[in-house]
């Protein structure tokens, strides 16, 4: 008598995974990796390749990325030790890692941040030690807007004209997280009073306006309009106006990438060489993102 066999049915192999490849964007920053699955694990040559891409080109975009909160993190402590956000209230429940950026309302309370990027910044500028990059995975996209800017702060530090660069060569400014909290407060009340103990987190610190990067030496301008109060050692007046230059030659149009999300889109950002704005989602449309941020080092 003949039995049928127990052996289980076997498992396709799951495709190989295509080369890596990076193609840079035609913009003055920016590129676009291919055959990448963050979901598998990242041998270490792909991984070196990677991180010289991303010194290179400053904003990596890798498309249709399924995968989990916990990949995400387990893939941004590949580069260091993440921070965690002042407002907790937007973590995402069971990974603290993960800042959620949303305008969503579940009950008539915001999942999310929702006014995250509204002015141009470098992320977490305002700390001892800044970001040295951020990861920010689409959830849920709009229908329209939601798109994301990047303004190249090597450039816009060689592009100076050179009475402003003896301006603010050697100077140093000031990096508040509360610079601008209350303004958004009353945009958008949902926005958490900060206690005490999260103020204690956040007191001012100065930084260098014009930074070296730790790892490439290239210089960049480091201020920006949300998180720069003033130039250390200079008049309130003169300082406002010292900025409001720097702020504007730092994201003229020829310095800017414009990511147009699509579903499933992971964007790794240097955060030393680079400053980011979110151009707008309207009120009726949902959006729904994920970020991760890693630390880096005292800027110099």
């Amino acid at each position: 008598m003949a039995f049928a066999s127990l052996a289980p049915a076997a498992v396709p192999a799951a495709p190989p995974q295509q080369p890596l490849r990076i193609v840079p964007f035609d913009a003055p920053l920016g590129a676009e990796v291919l055959g990448l699955d963050l979901a598998r694990p990242l041998d270490p040559a792909s991984f070196a390749r990677l991180h010289r891409a991303h010194l290179e080109h400053h904003v990596l975009v890798f498309r249709d990325q399924r995968i989990t909160p916990a990949q995400q993190v387990d893939f941004s402590r590949r580069f260091g030790p993440l921070q965690i956000h002042v407002l907790r209230k937007f973590q995402l429940p069971g990974t603290p890692e993960v800042l959620v950026v949303s305008n969503i309302k579940e009950n008539g309370e915001p999942i999310g941040l929702g006014d995250a990027g509204h002015y141009w910044h470098s992320d977490l500028s305002y700390k001892d030690k800044p970001s040295l990059g951020s990861l920010l995975h689409a959830q849920e996209l709009p229908g329209e807007g939601g798109d994301t800017l990047f303004a190249n702060q090597h450039l816009a530090w060689e592009r100076l004209p050179l009475a402003l660069r003896k301006a603010v060569e050697g100077r140093r400014a000031e990096h508040s997280y509360l610079a601008k909290y209350e303004e958004l407060r009353k945009r958008n009340p949902w926005r958490p009073a900060l206690s005490a103990e999260q103020i204690a987190e956040v007191v001012p610190v100065e930084h260098p306006i014009v930074r070296t990067h730790p790892e490439t030496g290239r210089r960049a301008l480091f201020v920006s309009e949300h998180f720069t109060t003033r130039i250390v050692g200079l008049p309130q007046d003169e300082s406002d106006a010292l900025l409001a230059e720097l702020f504007a030659l730092s994201t003229l149009p020829s310095l800017v990438y414009r990511h147009r999300w699509e579903p499933h889109d992971m964007v790794f950002w240097d955060n030393r060489s680079v400053m980011h704005l979110a151009a707008g989602t309207p009120d009726h449309q949902r959006r729904k993102l994920y970020r991760t941020t890693i630390e880096g080092d005292v800027p110099f």
